[in-house]
């Protein structure tokens, strides 16, 4: 069913413009308002596949109602309706995101092609979203836990924005994974998504590596050089392993938050980038702070959302499906066929003490693979769990 929504002060149009447009097809649903900010309200509190708005009305005029729109539900296509004198009007409005434009009296058949038309790139501009959202096969997470599921819901409602994320949690329990989550399902997926593990970098070389340097900045500096902000210009950057970055280099990532700029070391011009920043560390940021190893101005920065990712002992009940995730998956990797875990090869490792998390289990799934039986039983995991 197509929702579609005339806009129009004249009630004699709107409804020829109804009568037409149902009468053409059932799995049309017209709605009508008889001004724009009738039409607004009703834009704000429903989902419309398309909208047919006249540009001259009293209170708030089409090309207002358009630009509103634009602002809140861009996916939705306008087609205007234009009087004689408003041809140029509406053909300027085209310009600012307008589908198209009838001019009235409507052409019956130019009216139902323009309407075909539009409802058409409408659904190819929906699946396109959809498919774009679609997590990567490499990045899922799995899980039907309390706190998997409620993960997934923020997820939902914060990776359509820029907010900046702060995922916490021990090693091995998928922050990457959230990171990456956070970016495929964002408007930026279609950016770059930047990894940079801040523990993995020497602390004299962060940053450089964060924002790049000019030719001479040091000794090694053979020539200009852009950094890892530069590179996420337009997408997400991932400082994994915050906590362990340098405050020298606290204050420049700062700053970048702050002013969506950076400079590259041994530069003082000014480099505008346009970042999502998803943070994440295995540190209690609170005890950092207070001994004086984390910024406080920087963690409030970061933290605007907070995610908690919970260690594996504490949604057990996931194992199950991990299991039989990694099994799929290490069989796929490896060319060979996918074993069978026992019912009490499932009941040992649910009970097991998972220390490493989701990395452990999966070397272990992967360790029973190789050197367990066809058919993984208690005896395979009592034998190579612990190894």
């Amino acid at each position: 069913m197509s929702k579609i929504l005339v806009i129009e002060d004249e009630a004699a149009i709107r409804r020829v413009l109804k009568k037409i447009l149902s009468e053409e097809n059932e799995n049309y649903a017209v709605e009508e308002a008889e001004d724009g900010l009738v039409g607004i309200e009703k834009i704000k509190n429903e989902d419309y596949d398309l909208v047919l708005c006249d540009i001259k009305m009293p209170k708030m005029d089409g090309v207002e109602v358009l630009e509103a729109t634009k602002k809140i539900k861009p996916e939705i296509p306008f087609v205007m309706i234009s009087g004689h004198g408003d041809l140029e009007t509406a053909v300027n409005t085209m310009k600012s995101g307008a589908f198209d434009y009838i001019s009235k009296p409507p052409d019956l058949n130019r009216l139902l092609n323009t309407v075909r038309i539009a409802l058409d790139r409408r659904e190819l501009v929906t699946e396109n979203t959809r498919l774009k959202k679609k997590v990567g096969k490499n990045y899922q997470m799995i899980g039907e836990s309390p706190q998997i599921n409620t993960i997934k819901e923020m997820i939902e409602k914060v990776a359509p924005t820029d907010a900046r994320v702060l995922i916490t949690g021990s090693n091995g329990t998928g922050k990457e994974l959230v990171a990456h989550w956070l970016h495929q399902k964002s408007d930026r997926s279609k950016g770059p998504m930047v990894e940079v593990n801040c523990a993995a970098i020497p602390s004299e070389l962060i940053e450089s590596e964060l924002f790049g340097h000019v030719k001479g900045a040091f000794t090694s500096a053979n020539k200009d050089r852009a950094g890892k902000f530069e590179a996420a210009n337009g997408g997400t950057i991932f400082l994994d392993e915050i906590g362990d970055m340098s405050l020298t280099a606290q204050a420049k990532v700062l700053r970048a938050l702050q002013e969506n700029k950076i400079q590259r070391v041994g530069s003082d011009k000014d480099i505008k980038v346009n970042v999502r920043v998803v943070a994440a560390t295995n540190k209690d940021l609170k005890k950092e702070i207070a001994d004086k190893k984390f910024r406080e101005d920087l963690y409030h920065r970061l933290a605007v959302i907070l995610i908690k990712v919970p260690a594996l002992n504490d949604r057990r009940e996931d194992i199950p499906l991990l299991v039989d995730y990694f099994t799929k998956k290490i069989a796929e990797e490896q060319g060979t066929h996918q074993k069978e875990f026992s019912d009490e090869a499932i009941k040992l490792l649910k009970d097991y003490d998972w220390t490493g998390n989701i990395r452990e289990l999966r070397n272990v799934i992967e360790r029973l693979i190789i050197l367990g039986s066809d058919k993984i039983d208690k005896k395979d995991v009592e034998l190579f769990a612990s190894k």
